[in-house]
């Protein structure tokens, strides 16, 4: 049984369909304070995606060794500007309002750790086109999805009634969902956590 460090929701939804099985044992961290150092030194999206699902995946191995730890973290841009978690219903108005007819780059890694040292990781993206969203619709949006999306970067539920912010999108549906899913089972397979 692997160790999933995440709560998740979309993310264990997606093991349990797979028929992995996984204790879910979310890794508590200073993800803005990581995020903040990757940038300074450069990094980009999907560098700090990379840094937030190992750092998860590490914190949880030191306290479970022997075990598999999954750790996986999605990052959100539009233009080239890094969105975070909305902090209130006011912050996730406004983060929709700025992808309004803008294309959202969610960008995914995931990263299998054991014993505190990093086994393998991956990485994939997916660019997600915002249509024109109105006021009145943001408003509607909001009050029924407002606070399941509280932990959504996107301030989205794809498998929900986040689905009515895009007109296109490109990308692996796993990704989109929040976890570059297909890679991950192709680590697991070729370390022997399941059967290949």
């Amino acid at each position: 049984m692997i160790v999933l460090a995440s709560k998740s929701a979309s993310r264990r939804a997606m093991l349990e369909a797979a028929g992995i099985s996984y204790e879910a044992i979310p890794a508590d961290l200073d993800e803005e304070m990581i995020a903040l150092r990757i940038v300074a030194e450069g990094g980009g999206p999907r560098e700090i995606a990379k840094a937030l699902a190992e750092a998860k995946a590490l914190a949880i191995s030191q306290a479970h060794p022997g075990r598999w730890v999954v750790g996986s973290d999605s990052v959100v841009s539009v233009n080239g500007q890094l969105f975070d978690k909305p902090a209130s219903r006011e912050d996730a108005a406004a983060h929709l309002r700025q992808f309004s007819q803008n294309v959202l780059v969610l960008d995914s890694a995931v990263a299998l750790v054991r014993d505190g040292a990093i086994i393998d990781w991956a990485n994939d993206d997916a660019h997600l086109e915002v249509r024109a969203l109105s006021e009145a619709f943001i408003e509607a949006y909001l009050a029924e999805e407002w606070p399941a999306i509280a932990a959504c970067v996107g301030c989205f539920r794809i498998e929900a009634r986040g689905v009515h912010l895009f007109e296109n999108m490109i990308g692996n549906h796993f990704t989109i969902l929040g976890m570059p899913l297909l890679p991950l089972l192709a680590m697991l397979r070729t370390h022997g956590v399941i059967a290949g």
